[in-house]
């Protein structure tokens, strides 16, 4: 164990923070003391910026972590010493799973999926004792979607609370309103269907008559590492995958070749005849978001905080009118939401200053903070932070409202590891004229299910 300890020491960029007086200057004077508790506080955070910088987009000045902590955690809780590791993305999994087993870290910012399975896996505390004892800790300020139906928050049973929601992914249909009038097509409904994307999908595929490039009326990610086109597609089309639960993998009743599977699989087949070569690698539409695209009408699963930033930068607010987002299109406008949570090692060494640490980095300051500097979605039920232009969380916030759970997400191990591959499989083959054939895919794909199951 302290070989694995120093290995990972070594890998890993840390640095401390001593909550005290002669640390204290440059912190805003007028931030009152919110807890005396003493301790210190190994904080592990998946990407994150630890040092001032420039936003690449923006150009604007953004302030890291390290200076975060010292005008902001500091001042409220003096008495606490963060020690903070920051692990890329690329390998957050491997290394913060090391850190848990190991005894090396005490609260994590890390993805959903990852959480689940450390959950399941006896890692993580649960967390619900501290949040009912704790007066000053309001649950309400978070979205309850997220905060209480999310497998990267609380347990399938709904028993556990091993996490506090942080930060949501964006997951919604963008559509690039000038190409819709150069093809004479009616925008987007709010809600738009999948029959209603596919046929002004087909009608936007082609020579453009206006300006004679190619155009594509479709494009999502073809390689999805998580398939949230399809997570959606199984909403509207009520295939649910099955019966059971994720933390009961044996028991899990398969349905995967129901005739609501079969219609899933049918809108993908037809649906990559319009999108670009590119999107089976998840490419093909760079300049999406830009005043120079000139080749893809609708994005499925889309983020427009690059939008955004583009804006802040100096681009025109043209782009706002041009670039208009919708729902989802899953049932009722539902899509994937990713929620990225923080949360505590079950064997953390400092229970008391570990929780005030935990709901310090899933606050309203905190979260002020992340979207100010790096467009992070916050999970508040009412951020009232957010630029009166950013239409896109505004959206973000409504799809993660309504979110719903299945069995059909990341956390399920199934899912991510054997479903997804096949499905990205199919897509690519029905982009080239070659999609197996629906029915028999789906018989397979019931048969390894119930193999995988029976191996639990």
């Amino acid at each position: 164990m302290k070989k694995l300890a120093v290995l990972i020491l070594s890998i890993l960029m840390a640095f401390s923070i001593v909550g005290c007086s002669s640390s204290n200057q440059g912190a805003k004077s007028d931030i009152k003391v919110v807890s005396k508790v003493k301790g210190t506080v190994r904080l592990a955070f998946a990407g994150w910026q630890l040092n001032d910088g420039i936003d690449p987009i923006t150009g604007e000045k953004n302030m890291g972590v390290k200076n975060f902590i010292k005008n902001e955690f500091q001042p409220r809780f003096p008495n606490i010493k963060i020690q903070v590791y920051q692990i890329p993305w690329q390998n957050a999994q491997a290394k913060q799973t090391a850190m848990l087993k190991s005894g090396d870290v005490d609260v994590m910012y890390t993805a959903g999926a990852y959480a689940a399975q450390w959950n399941q896996q006896g890692l993580l505390k649960d967390i619900s004792g501290l949040i009912k004892n704790d007066k000053s800790f309001d649950p309400n300020i978070y979205l309850q979607g997220v905060m209480n139906n999310s497998y990267s928050t609380k347990s399938p049973d709904k028993k556990a609370q091993f996490g506090i929601p942080s930060v949501l992914g964006q997951y919604e249909t963008i559509y690039d309103k000038k190409i819709f009038d150069e093809w004479g097509v009616e925008p987007l409904s709010d809600t738009a269907t999948p029959q209603e994307v596919l046929e002004k999908a087909k009608k936007m595929t082609g020579k453009n008559p206006k300006t004679g490039k190619q155009n594509y009326g479709l494009w999502w990610e073809g390689a999805s590492l998580n398939d949230t086109t399809f997570v959606a597609l199984a909403s509207y089309y009520h295939a649910t995958g099955g019966t059971g639960t994720i933390d009961d993998p044996k028991n899990i009743k398969w349905n995967l070749n129901s005739p609501e599977m079969v219609k899933v699989m049918t809108w993908l087949k037809e649906a990559s005849k319009y999108a670009p070569d590119a999107f089976v690698n998840n490419k093909g539409m760079e300049n999406f978001g830009q005043e120079k695209n000139n080749n893809v009408a609708i994005g499925l699963d889309q983020n427009g905080s690059g939008i955004m930033g583009l804006i802040k930068g100096g681009a025109s607010k043209d782009l706002l009118k041009r670039y208009k987002p919708a729902m989802n299109i899953g049932e009722g406008g539902r899509g994937w939401v990713a929620v990225d949570p923080f949360v505590m090692a079950k064997d953390a060494k400092n229970e008391k200053a570990s929780w005030e640490v935990l709901k310090f980095f899933t606050s309203y300051t905190t979260q002020k903070y992340a979207y100010k500097n790096f467009g992070f979605t916050p999970t508040l039920a009412k951020p009232d932070f957010l630029d009166q232009d950013d239409q896109y969380t505004k959206t973000a916030l409504k799809l993660a409202a309504i979110s719903k759970t299945s069995l059909l997400d990341e956390a399920n191990p199934y899912f991510s590891s054997q479903m997804i591959p096949a499905i990205n499989g199919f897509i690519s083959k029905a982009h080239d004229g070659n999609a197996p054939d629906i029915k028999t895919f789906l018989d397979n794909l019931q048969k390894s299910a119930e193999k995988w199951s029976a191996q639990q």
